[in-house]
């Protein structure tokens, strides 16, 4: 995914204005929380997208991921992604090469659809906006804003189903004016994984370039 570049923004909404809304939306995500923590596994399709007014950028990719525990793997734009709980495996198909990689959790990126159903619960202020439908589905809108002020976004617009009381879409708002919007179409918790679902394994794909960069 395409790496957000910092710079400076001022928030929207005062601190008075954040506590007296942040009632209603933590028992939102409180509520997503504790049903979303029951999945042993969850596998989604959805569509990724990235929109860029001054540049004239709009672009649609469809992906589908697959979470265990701190486990997942993502297929999108071409590359598949694995994490075992220590090492990522990034596979780009059309290359046949994989690059093996130690994440670094202080390292930014854009939105990752391997943790868009466990990120609000920390490191975030938030607010109620409103109840509002589309198509014929009735959503939560609550805003997300970080804590910590250097993050490279400025804001997360999370949608949650009413009825289903699961995670409809979310917008993240970079600072350099990138937005990245990852839209659930189909979400099936409960589906059975093996641990090395989530491995990279090097056996299936002849003649892979693997550079291991740990």
């Amino acid at each position: 995914m395409k790496k957000i570049l910092i710079y400076t923004l001022v928030l929207t909404f005062s601190v008075s204005s954040l506590f007296a809304q942040d009632q209603k939306a933590k028992g939102i995500l409180d509520k997503l929380s504790v049903k979303t923590k029951t999945y042993k596994t969850i596998k989604a399709e959805f569509v990724f997208k990235i929109d860029n007014s001054q540049e004239d950028i709009s672009e649609s990719y469809k992906g589908t991921v697959w979470v265990k525990g701190d486990k997942y793997k993502v297929d999108l734009m071409g590359a598949v992604n694995y994490f075992d709980g220590k090492d990522q495996y990034t596979y780009l198909k059309d290359a046949n090469e994989v690059n093996i990689t130690e994440p670094d959790e202080d390292d930014d990126e854009a939105l990752n659809p391997s943790t868009i159903f466990t990120m609000y619960n920390s490191g975030f202020k938030y607010k109620f906006i409103n109840e509002k439908f589309e198509g014929t589905r009735a959503l939560y809108e609550i805003d997300l804003y970080p804590i910590d002020l250097e993050k490279e976004y400025s804001r997360i617009k999370l949608k949650v189903d009413k009825t289903k009381n699961e995670i409809y879409s979310i917008k993240q708002y970079g600072k350099d004016g990138n937005y990245y919007t990852i839209k659930i179409l189909k979400f099936i918790p409960n589906v059975n994984m093996i641990d090395a679902m989530f491995t990279f394994d090097k056996s299936k794909h002849i003649g892979v370039e693997v550079n291991d960069m740990r």
